[in-house]
């Protein structure tokens, strides 16, 4: 893992590159940004810099014994810490404190990664806040974030922030056809926009499934029934669907909020013709107000996903509001 393969995060890249060359790393780092930007490629390829003997500015040499043993996965003085189950949870933090009572193996410095920070209790994070507070020497953490979740304040105001931005679309798009060459560049473009320029996000949702789904329910959404018995049966089909999609229904979602944010920009915007056609047929059918509460709609169904409700019974009363089917008419 190296810099070369992150693209479109200058700003993260030149702040990281003057620490590094300068010798004068913070203590801890949090990479903070939407999901599917490069936040794990750059926290990767800062550790294999740091744990190389021979590095070259900001790329590791890749033949020391340093370099072999990151990229196998067994180099004693890296760590890395994600969420077990949902969260990461207090016991994994407190290993991780008697880990950190010893002085590194092989290398000067120890690297900690820690995933998803954002699912961190505040029991686990206020435990790892005393880390923060006192750090032990000759280690480096690495924090890594959502923005799209909230992080504890207390964590975030200790740790010196990396800003991780969505990508350009065109670049976003490089990206995806990277990983997936059998894709046309218009297909990659799409699932750019959809993604909302995270490659990350877009080539998860083109791996599970997702998008198929999301395009479906959309055409549906976007079509026009016949009648309200009609309606509400097509509802109810792609409600059933979507209960079962399990980890794509989260997905889904995120595909349909940046929908209708997207229906809502070009609802503004007197000069539309860069949006979709789909997001310019949303701003014909409905005014801001009724996206607005479209977009709240969403919003109360990611809070029963995270309650644990019946994914079912939610799928329901979300298709049902977004299709119009409350009352029928």
């Amino acid at each position: 893992m190296s810099f070369s393969s992150l693209l479109g995060q200058n700003k993260a890249l030149t702040l990281l590159t003057r620490a590094v060359t300068s010798g004068r790393l913070a203590h801890a780092y949090l990479f903070a940004g939407p999901e599917g930007v490069g936040k794990q490629t750059a926290a990767h390829a800062l550790a294999a810099v740091l744990l190389c003997r021979n590095p070259n500015g900001m790329e590791p040499c890749g033949t020391c014994p340093g370099c072999r043993k990151v990229q196998s996965a067994n180099h004693p003085d890296l760590l890395l810490i994600r969420p077990e189950g949902a969260a990461i949870k207090i016991d994994q933090i407190r290993e991780l404190k008697k880990a950190l009572t010893f002085a590194p193996f092989e290398s000067r410095q120890r690297v900690v990664l820690i995933e998803d920070v954002h699912t961190m209790r505040r029991e686990a994070g206020n435990s790892l806040l005393k880390v923060l507070e006192e750090p032990p020497p000759d280690n480096v953490l690495i924090l890594i974030g959502s923005t799209g979740a909230p992080i504890l304040d207390t964590i975030v105001s200790r740790c010196q922030v990396i800003p991780f931005a969505p990508l350009p679309l065109t670049l976003a798009a490089e990206v995806i056809q990277r990983h997936r060459p059998g894709l046309d560049e218009s297909a990659c473009l799409s699932l750019a926009a959809l993604a909302d320029g995270c490659p990350g996000q877009a080539l998860a949702l083109e791996a599970d499934g997702s998008l198929a789904l999301y395009q479906r329910l959309l055409q549906a959404w976007l079509g026009t029934a016949r009648n309200s018995a009609e309606r509400v049966e097509q509802v109810l089909l792609l409600a059933a669907e979507l209960a079962e999609a399990r980890e794509g229904m989260e997905s889904v979602l995120t595909l349909l909020r940046i929908f209708l944010k997207n229906a809502m920009a070009a609802r503004t915007d007197i000069n539309a013709t860069t949006f979709a056609p789909e997001a310019l047929q949303a701003r014909e059918r409905w005014n801001l107000p009724r996206l607005s509460a479209k977009m709240a709609t969403i919003d109360l169904a990611e809070q029963a996903l995270a309650r644990n409700c019946n994914r079912g019974l939610t799928s329901e009363v979300l298709l049902l509001d977004l299709f119009d089917c409350f009352p029928l008419s």
